[in-house]
């Protein structure tokens, strides 16, 4: 057996993601040599026999691989794994400011390759990428059975090129091949604006290394400009870096006070406070769903239970565990978990999720399915496709006549409707820009009717009041 060095540890990592940073926690450096034990002898015996025996030659760096990955295979835990040098390196970039790839956080459950969240602004979202989608293929090849990082390194690629997914969703018995341009992935993470009567949303799309000057810059200026109230919106945020999250955390939970604690298999406890005595009185909402999790499950139990701060929209995702990374001499990696982190109060979220003081879900028609700009859709078609297109159609305030998936005279004046408003040709045909108008107006139109931003601007209003 080779020995490896032991690179870095990482707390907290996020999921891995197929264009997104990867949150590392460094604690130190130091060696593990693996020592040769009498319960390895088997491996030996079976490796041995298959380089003399098999009938054509064995690539060893191949087998050795293989017995590795069924190691973590066997722990039956989606966030400890093995890296091959090609997946390593991807996870290493992944480290980085930069990078390229679609934007969206993934994770292995249950042998399914499953979206997390996409981010703001991504190629992903573009899409209609939703947290809970199921990736069952990528370019027409099944990725059943592989884990994050071989997966990873499927659909990242360099910006221009294309990749088309399956996607699985629930609710929709079709699948959907969703054709995606992979781009550089937006670094930048706080978007800050003012709503009404002086209340404020600040929206972090993940943690990353400048997230916290970003964040002060945006409350400075909002600051400036009356800012009476907050809503701080995590909502699609797949987390990120951990040092990032604790100083934000920091801003909101008095000095001293505890943000999370960290749990090791031996049932000791160590617990992380708020180190800001500069802590903001602005009032303060918080916005999650089930596209917020790791790094921003851990803010927004960090002011719910040690501030006193309302969460406002869905149940999180729940990540709840605490993964270390070594790397092989060889460039190879493997990273497991070690320990899980608490809520202030102890309370473990993990594959639970936090779940808000006020439930609000989006308006049904957030969840309409993406339809493919390829498909051409016109009179007779007859699928999964015309319906959530005469849905749209709906939202929009054109009247298909009908949505139950055939299209027929009345949808197509609908849809030339459609076009004549947005200047496109005017043909009575959903497809290509016709089809993408479509999709953005209804994204635009589910951002102006937030039904959860509305409640957090209800829930805000009381609090400035008190």
């Amino acid at each position: 057996m080779k020995r490896f060095q032991f690179a870095v540890l990482l707390f907290f990592i996020v999921l891995v993601t197929a264009g997104i940073t990867t949150s590392v926690f460094v604690f130190g450096n130091g060696k593990n040599v693996l020592k040769e034990r009498s319960e390895f002898e088997k491996l030996y015996t079976a490796y041995d026999t298959l380089n003399k025996e098999y009938y054509k030659k064995v690539d060893p760096e191949k087998v050795v691989n293989g017995a590795i990955n069924g190691m973590f295979d066997s722990l039956d835990d989606p966030y400890s794994d093995y890296m091959d040098k090609e997946e390593a390196a991807s996870f290493h970039e992944n480290i980085s400011s930069s990078f390229e790839g679609i934007g969206a956080e993934i994770q292995e459950l249950e042998g399914h390759i499953i979206i997390v969240s996409p981010i703001k602004g991504s190629p992903a979202e573009k899409s209609g990428l939703q947290p809970n989608d199921k990736i069952l293929a990528v370019d027409g090849k099944s990725i059943q059975g592989m884990n994050a990082s071989e997966a990873v390194t499927h659909i990242r690629g360099e910006k221009g090129t294309k990749v088309k997914l399956t996607i699985q969703r629930e609710g929709v018995e079709e699948t959907l091949n969703i054709e995606i341009v992979r781009d550089t992935i937006p670094i930048e993470t706080v978007y800050g604006e003012m709503l009404e009567d002086g209340i404020a949303k600040v929206q972090i799309t993940s943690f990353s290394t400048n997230t916290t000057k970003e964040l002060l810059t945006a409350l400075n200026d909002l600051q400036q400009e009356g800012m009476k109230g907050l809503i701080l919106d995590l909502r699609q945020n797949p987390g990120g870096l951990l040092p990032q999250a604790i100083e934000i955390s920091s801003l909101f939970v008095p000095d001293g006070e505890i943000l999370f604690k960290v749990e090791d298999r031996a049932g000791n406890i160590e617990e992380y406070k708020s180190s800001n005595n500069n802590n903001s009185d602005t009032p303060l909402v918080v916005l999650i769903d089930k596209g917020s999790a790791s790094a921003s499950e851990i803010l927004a139990a960090a002011v719910k239970e040690s501030a006193n701060v309302p969460l406002i929209g869905e149940k999180s995702f729940g990540k709840g565990t605490v993964q270390t990374a070594q790397d092989f001499d060889d460039g190879s990696n493997m990273k497991f978990t070690t320990s899980k982190w608490l809520t202030p109060k102890g309370n473990w979220i993990h594959e639970k999720g936090i779940k808000p003081d006020y439930e609000v879900s989006l308006p049904e028609y957030a969840s309409l399915p993406y339809i493919s700009p390829d498909k051409e859709l016109k009179v007779s078609s007859s699928s999964n496709e015309v319906k959530t297109a005469q849905e749209m159609l709906t939202v929009l305030g054109y009247d298909p006549g009908r949505k139950d998936g055939f299209f027929d005279d009345k949808t197509k004046e609908a849809v030339i409707a459609f076009q004549k408003d947005t200047q496109l040709e005017a043909n009575g045909v959903l497809k290509g820009e016709s089809t993408i108008k479509l999709m953005e107006l209804v994204r635009q139109h589910i951002e102006k009717n937030d039904t959860q931003i509305q409640k957090a601007v209800e829930v805000l209003k009381t609090l400035i009041d008190a």
